[in-house]
């Protein structure tokens, strides 16, 4: 079974480059994020023509918005809420093969570290608290393959960063996002899928701001866009890749699409 995942920063405006990715990787299921759109206007059409008939879409006009495009048949698909606003930032689907797949979209946080100044940084921290909680309650993970995908907007480790020392203060990567992260992990046991091909030494990227004069010079980047999976799937993960050169197409995203594959 084969995932990607891609923030795309507007699925319409940019529906050829998600047209390119899928005829060049051919994932079976395709997780968006940030798609920006209400759902009438999703094209799902278009997607559909390119076999990716099966859709669990959960948009919003002009903000957040998420969506799975498969071509394995669901068995049930749905979303869910956090921290009691009506943005778009989940989508659960249960694949006829068992697999179990969240897709979420975490706040990004703005630009200031303080809840008590920001109320989007106090927006994201209570989200990854209820993030954990969610998965805190089950007891099923080594027993259900499931999977979790998303921009979850955190850099966990130092390696996932350009410069440790200089982002500690800058949000997606301060100490109280990384330590929550890491509850949100060790809450269901997940195996962060990057970090079992690309040793925590080293440095590894799937976001490069817009602002840099010279994103791949420069090569200031962040590990934003994650794939995690169940205990039940220890081992079972034999493909991973993060497709940097999609940061190089024309009007790109800033953020790049991960795959893994796995072996069921």
């Amino acid at each position: 079974m084969k995932i990607a995942t891609w923030n795309i920063n507007s699925v319409r405006l940019r529906i050829e480059l998600v047209a390119k990715l899928l005829k060049a990787e051919r994932p079976d299921v395709l997780c968006l994020q940030e798609t920006k759109t209400i759902n009438d206007l999703f094209p799902a059409k278009r997607l559909a023509g390119l076999g990716y008939v099966h859709q669990a879409i959960h948009g919003q006009k002009g903000y957040h918005g998420v969506a799975i495009v498969s071509k394995l048949p669901f068995r049930e698909s749905g979303p869910a809420q956090f921290c009691g606003k009506e943005d778009c930032r989940h989508m659960r689907a249960v694949f006829e093969n068992g697999v179990e797949l969240h897709n979420f979209y975490v706040p990004a946080g703005g630009d200031i570290p303080d809840p008590a100044k920001n109320e989007k940084f106090a927006h994201k921290l209570g989200f990854l608290k209820e993030m954990e909680a969610m998965f805190a309650r089950r007891k099923d993970g080594t027993k259900t393959p499931v999977v979790l995908v998303g921009d979850l907007n955190v850099a966990p480790l130092e390696n996932d960063v350009w410069s440790h020392k200089q982002l500690l203060d800058v949000v997606s990567h301060t100490p109280v996002e990384t330590d929550l992260l890491g509850q949100a992990v060790a809450a269901y046991d997940w195996i962060d899928v990057t970090r079992t091909f690309v040793p925590p030494e080293e440095k590894i990227y799937s976001w490069w701001s817009y602002r840099a004069a010279d994103w791949e010079s420069s090569d200031r980047g962040r590990r934003l866009d994650h794939v995690w999976a169940s205990p039940a799937l220890k081992g079972a993960a034999t493909r991973h890749a993060i497709l940097k050169k999609a940061r190089g197409w024309q009007q790109p995203s800033d953020h790049v699409p991960v795959i893994v594959e796995f072996d069921l």
